[in-house]
């Protein structure tokens, strides 16, 4: 792949809250909100891709994981406490050095690197992650590209990302980001790709995707899986 992937201005707008990112109350809250929801849908799949126990606490022994968009490692931290061999790419400089500071002071041995996926060389993943990310790339087939060449043949891929529909719109960018919950700036919804697009996107580098499920918000039960694809949803995707 010679196109990079990478927009230097989202690159920008997310180095720039590196140093708040494991903040759980500051400009990352959401995310602190959404990753145990992300990380329950992770679980699941790669029991049920490697046909393991679901009460093993390291489902990942063995095994490697990579996490692209890793911000300044989220959730990089967590499959590698899974047991998992887990590198962080991320296009921030800045979210790499917090990365891998955080992780230092977690006395969790992750490997991050700076730059972009597609130019990285990166190969043999049996776990390839990457959550709210696609919606920020330049080329969105090129980056979907990269990802399933740093997959192992047997792979496992899980992708999330917000849908483009009107409540997405009305929500997440005129809604959570006038409100502060997000930064301004963060999503742009045209961008926003929907379970199809990322379906054909997926099919035309010979993944088939699974069924999406939906990441809603409620009163009641804050962020959950849902039946609903309205907002978000994260989806797994093998090779065909």
């Amino acid at each position: 792949m010679t196109n990079a992937t990478i927009r230097p201005a989202e690159a920008e707008h997310f180095g720039r809250l590196a140093a708040d990112w494991w903040n759980p109350k500051g400009s990352s809250a959401m995310l602190h909100k959404l990753n145990p929801v992300r990380l329950g849908f992770i679980r699941e799949a790669i029991d049920a891709h490697w046909r393991g126990d679901s009460r093993g606490l390291k489902p990942l022994a063995g095994k490697r994981a990579l996490d692209v968009g890793c911000g300044a490692g989220l959730l990089c931290e967590p499959l590698a406490r899974l047991g998992g061999t887990v590198t962080g790419v991320d296009a921030a400089e800045e979210n790499i050095e917090a990365a891998r500071e955080h992780a230092k002071g977690s006395g969790l041995a992750i490997e991050y690197r700076w730059g972009d996926i597609g130019q990285l060389g990166l190969v043999d993943y049996d776990l390839v992650c990457s959550m709210e990310v696609i919606e920020h790339v330049a080329d969105k087939p090129g980056f979907i590209a990269a990802l399933t060449a740093a997959m192992k043949p047997d792979g496992l891929m899980v992708l999330s990302t917000p849908n483009r529909t009107p409540q997405s719109r009305l929500l997440l960018v005129e809604g959570a980001e006038r409100l502060g919950a997000i930064p301004r700036g963060t999503h742009h919804w045209g961008d926003f790709v929907t379970p199809e697009e990322l379906g054909e996107l997926l099919a035309d580098v010979g993944m088939t995707m699974g069924e999406p499920k939906g990441i809603a918000w409620s009163p009641t039960k804050g962020l959950h899986l849902s039946d609903s694809l309205a907002l978000n949803y994260i989806v797994t995707a093998v090779r065909a």
